[in-house]
């Protein structure tokens, strides 16, 4: 290992089990959104505009939705500040702003051994990514599905190709890049990836030969790969099969729950829609806005009510309730018994 891993695996260790989230992890999105200010955005008007704010982005606990990282995203390509925003972040972005996937992919034996690991562990990144490597032909493709958004695709493309060059010593050569758009500068990329660039194709992605496929990685390291694939896989196996608009709501409110406001106005904000809309989609979810409220209130109230240096009152204000009565009333619909009761039952 080198001394960079071993830092990486000692903080895995310390600090436990990694929370899985429906989406990409802030600490993942914090270089995207500091390459914007590289390149002379103003973050905290485009996170606004999202309904988001700074101290969302620097909170590693905090969830993000998918669709208002998006909108911020949308919103910097709309004042067209830079040509090619995805690849200009891709060049900005740090290694090891996503390290466990990172670092799976760079601990491979080789340039076909670390695809795989793409392929299969892209989805702690984004889990409407899908990365597909067909080698039935010469030379194979490295397919990229990103839901039909184009600065996505953009961006997981600059992205792979800008490492896998880089953790081969500059000698990977790719045969040709793909888009189903038109990148605002195909020369630019064409320069940048070394290779020629096919817009208004029929797929999204990279072609590579079977000759570079074998090529080997520097930061080749068995004993931190099967450390890394055995938490991965721990990970991969908790999340969730697919991420519907009531699990983009539960992982608000659970942020959320705390601050007292946690009205159907400031969660739509959150995901970047409006109220009505959002109603309309839990309907269509089968599920509401007040359920999903009340099941995020009933999961709180018991772990603040484990919680002795709380009062009950206090827990009703954390809560968001304006007076402990109506707490009560909830609680005892959730329980059958009282916050008191249910303390003290907790206690013995």
């Amino acid at each position: 290992m080198t001394p960079d891993d071993n830092r990486l695996a000692s903080r895995a260790k310390l600090s436990g089990p990694t929370p899985v989230r429906a989406t990409a992890d802030v600490r993942e999105l914090r270089g995207m959104f500091a390459a914007l200010e590289q390149l002379g955005y103003d973050l905290d008007r485009l996170l606004a505009s999202a309904g988001l704010h700074r101290t969302d982005v620097e909170d590693p606990d905090a969830y993000l939705s998918p669709s208002a990282c998006a909108l911020v995203f949308a919103l910097a390509q709309q004042e067209r500040r830079v040509r090619n925003l995805a690849l200009q972040i891709a060049l900005r972005i740090p290694f090891g702003t996503t390290p466990l996937l990172e670092y799976l992919i760079v601990s491979s034996d080789s340039v076909e051994q670390g695809l795989h690991r793409l392929t299969r562990y892209v989805r702690l990144f984004n889990p409407s990514i899908h990365v597909v490597v067909n080698d039935k032909h010469e030379p194979a493709r490295v397919v990229v599905d990103s839901g039909g958004d184009p600065f996505l695709s953009e961006f997981i493309v600059a992205l792979s190709v800008l490492r896998f060059m880089r953790e081969t010593d500059d000698q990977l050569r790719v045969a040709y890049v793909s888009f189903r758009h038109d990148p605002d500068d195909v020369s630019e990329y064409a320069s940048v990836l070394r290779c020629p660039i096919r817009a208004a194709a029929s797929w999204n992605g990279w072609a590579i030969s079977k000759a570079a496929l074998r090529l080997p990685l520097r930061r080749r390291d068995p004993a931190l790969r099967r450390w890394l694939e055995r938490r991965a896989a721990e990970m991969l196996a908790r999340l969730p099969a697919s991420t519907n608009v009531g699990d983009e709501v539960r992982h608000v409110l659970a942020t959320l729950v705390t601050a007292g406001d946690i009205g159907i106005n400031v969660v739509a904000r959150r995901l970047a829609t409006t109220p009505r809309t959002l109603q309309r989609r839990l309907a269509r979810a089968g599920t509401s806005f007040d359920a999903l409220r009340d099941e995020a209130r009933k999961q709180a109230a018991e772990l603040y009510l484990a919680d002795t240096t709380l009062t009950i009152t206090e827990v009703a204000y954390l809560l968001g309730y304006s007076e402990p009565t109506a707490f009560h009333r909830a609680f005892k619909r959730w329980h059958g018994t009282t916050p008191q009761a249910f303390r003290r039952r907790g206690r013995r």
